[in-house]
């Protein structure tokens, strides 16, 4: 008998969005292995097996084949380009990335004609964007909140995601474009996908008949 299949799912919000997702297929997980410091968490039905990691390290583990599927944001997924498969967009975890500056600064071009500076952790999809619209910039890579930058004079601008816009608000940046939408999606190990074609079917057909009829928000 094969092992179930193995889900990497992202810590946080979108771990437990997908995760009530999962339970209306009826894959639940025991809350006392939920609330333990297991590292693999099985579901009660023995159909699955999630895996907690870091948001941008669950593509890793799917194209390795260490997972066989995961849920990832589409930016992460615009961001780093690994090689799976996205057969579905799960309909929750909804946001932006965008291009925010301080409300009195100028956008696209700044006074004098210098080279904005432009904070981000989304360093290939700001590249890609910029380069598109023909905008020379210099790109900083932040880890942390990158907010801040443009607030200590070490950027003019920020792209980052945005879900309410109160952390931009709060720290006197708004909005001036949009880069992409995103949003939770399954991707899919392309190995494993070949390997146990059935069980990725009943999968992805499970979760679209989830995601149609409303049942996640």
């Amino acid at each position: 008998m094969s092992r179930p299949l193995r889900i990497a799912l992202p810590k946080g919000r979108m771990m437990d969005e997908a995760l009530l997702l999962f339970e209306r297929l009826g894959s639940i997980i025991d809350p006392a292995a939920r609330d333990s410091r297991r590292l693999i968490l099985p579901s009660a039905d023995g159909r699955f097996e999630f895996l907690p990691v870091k948001s941008g390290d669950v593509p890793v583990y799917v194209e390795a084949g260490v997972a066989d599927a995961g849920v990832a944001g589409s930016d992460v997924l615009d961001e780093r380009e690994p090689d799976v498969l996205r057969p579905l967009d799960l309909g929750f975890g909804g946001c932006a990335l965008a291009v925010a500056a301080p409300r009195d600064a100028s956008y696209p071009y700044l006074p004098g004609g210098g080279m904005p500076r432009v904070a981000t952790k989304y360093v290939e999809s700001a590249r890609r964007h910029f380069a598109g619209k023909g905008m020379q910039v210099e790109l900083i890579h932040i880890s942390g909140s990158v907010e801040l930058a443009p607030l200590l004079g070490l950027a003019h601008w920020i792209v980052d995601l945005v879900q309410t816009g109160r952390t931009l608000a709060e720290n006197g940046l708004v909005v001036v474009e949009e880069v992409s939408r995103s949003s939770a999606r399954l991707i899919v190990n392309r190995a494993s996908h070949k390997l146990r074609l059935e069980e990725h079917q009943r999968l992805i057909a499970d979760l679209a008949g989830a995601v149609e009829r409303g049942e996640v928000r």
